[in-house]
C-alpha cells in the first residue's frame, strides 16, 4: 500500500468518526417530535385537579 493511500484511509476514518460522534451528540440533545408534549408537561405541571396552572398569575414583576 503506498503512502498516499494510507494517509487517505487514516483521514477518512478520523473524519467519519468525528462526524458520527457529532451526530450521536446531536441526537442525544434533541427531543423527538413525539416526545415534545411530555417534555412540556414535565416543565409546566398541571394542578392536582387536572386544570392547567396560570403561570402569569404568580409573576410578581407585573404587579404594581
Amino acid at each position: 500500500m503506498n503512502r498516499n493511500r494510507r494517509i487517505f484511509i487514516i483521514v477518512f476514518v478520523v473524519f467519519t468518526t468525528i462526524v458520527a460522534l457529532i451526530a450521536i451528540d446531536m441526537g442525544r440533545r434533541t427531543t423527538a417530535p413525539w416526545n415534545k408534549r411530555r417534555e412540556v408537561e414535565r416543565a409546566l405541571p398541571a394542578s392536582k385537579d387536572g386544570i392547567a396552572v396560570d403561570t402569569m398569575l404568580t409573576d410578581t414583576l407585573l404587579t404594581p
